[in-house]
């Protein structure tokens, strides 16, 4: 084989990322401003207070370059699910109920059966997530966005807020040898890595596959498999968060098993591993196709970048599991064990008989 697709190869450089990030330091100076008491840092994001011991999370997220794949499909009603999820599931990390989300669109220009599709799509996530959408930004912009189609192209950003007491936060804090992380069904490929999938499955983009073709692996057209909308976990999620004590929450998407690390970094001296993945055929189609192309994805690049199945984690204490699956199941989301909190820093994937070291 000639050469390995990976993320970085296909333009989003993980490591180039991290250096960027750096400069998130100087938020701080804002820090002061906060008008109810100190910015609380959690793994995965900041909190800050609101009155009578409510703390809001207030996040961004986006869809990426599967804007794409519905530009592909020609089919636009799903993809305002996506930046919901994509928001709202950030959201839930620190045990915050979501309030509100609202999109910032920018579009080649504001076809109104565009916007009305798109528009759907954000609606039915925000039902899904019991929330409202107070409002939006549609902006044309043509200069800047081209897309794939003429007239179509347009990129999507969501904010989101949600409100937890300071009783129910999840800290991510007190991780202990023995504690089980339960995963989340996945609905698919959800929202990350799809620059690196396109890659080696459309033609258009130098794959081995045209948009509606079938392949055996898949029951449907690989473009509505890969358009397939992010999965929204609020109403299970909180329900479990009710019920038993959740320690630690995180959304599987960019970077996917190496998010893990933040945990490490909020309870010193663990690690965690992994051993319990039924990967969607999605994800074995992505490998296969690399191959056909004279290359190939390797197993440990397919854990930093795709959730392979899981697209939410929980972590819990060794007899809460139980419980755990079962609220999560009566609550319409498939959950299993996945892994374990170790006494070993660093994070490793057992699959198809093979160790796996993300990162030691």
């Amino acid at each position: 084989m000639s050469r390995e697709f990976t993320y970085a190869g296909v333009g989003v450089d993980r490591e180039l990322r991290i250096k960027a990030k750096g400069a998130l330091r100087f938020l701080q100076r804002t820090y002061d401003y906060s008008r109810y008491g100190g910015v609380m840092q959690l793994p995965y994001g900041m909190i800050f207070p609101f009155r009578d011991g409510v703390y809001l999370d207030f996040v961004i997220e986006g869809v990426g370059t599967k804007v794409l794949i519905a530009q592909l499909a020609g089919k636009y009603d799903t993809i305002g699910i996506d930046g919901v999820a994509m928001a709202i599931n950030d959201v839930i990390r620190s045990g915050a109920r979501p309030l509100a989300v609202v999109d910032n669109i920018h579009a080649q220009v504001s076809n109104p059966v565009l916007v009305s599709e798109w528009i759907k799509g954000i609606v039915r996530g925000a039902i899904e997530a019991e929330c409202v959408v107070p409002g939006g930004e549609i902006g044309d912009v043509a200069e800047l966005i081209k897309g794939l189609i003429e007239g179509k192209g347009f990129d999507m950003v969501f904010a989101s807020i949600g409100e937890v007491s300071k009783d129910k936060i999840i800290y991510g804090r007190g991780l202990k040898p023995g504690d089980v992380v339960v995963g989340l069904r996945s609905s698919g490929i959800h929202s990350n890595g799809v620059t690196l999938a396109r890659k080696v499955l459309f033609k258009c983009w130098g794959g081995i596959y045209d948009p509606f073709d079938a392949p055996e692996l898949l029951e449907r057209e690989l473009v509505y498999e890969v358009l397939e909308p992010t999965k929204i976990y609020v109403k299970p999620f909180l329900r479990v968060a009710d019920e038993v004590r959740v320690k630690a929450a995180v959304h599987v998407t960019g970077d996917a098993y190496l998010k893990f690390d933040r945990l490490m970094l909020f309870s010193e001296g663990v690690g965690f591993e992994f051993d319990n993945f039924k990967p969607q055929p999605i994800f074995e189609l992505i490998q296969k196709a690399a191959s056909e192309l004279g290359s190939k994805i390797s197993d440990k690049e397919m854990f930093k970048t795709f959730n392979m199945g899981w697209g939410f984690a929980i972590v819990v204490d060794k007899q809460d599991v139980d419980r755990a699956v079962d609220v999560l199941e009566r609550s319409g989301i498939h959950a299993e064990a996945i892994g374990r909190v170790t006494d070993t820093h660093g994070i490793r994937i057992f699959y198809k008989g093979k160790r796996i070291i993300l990162k030691r």
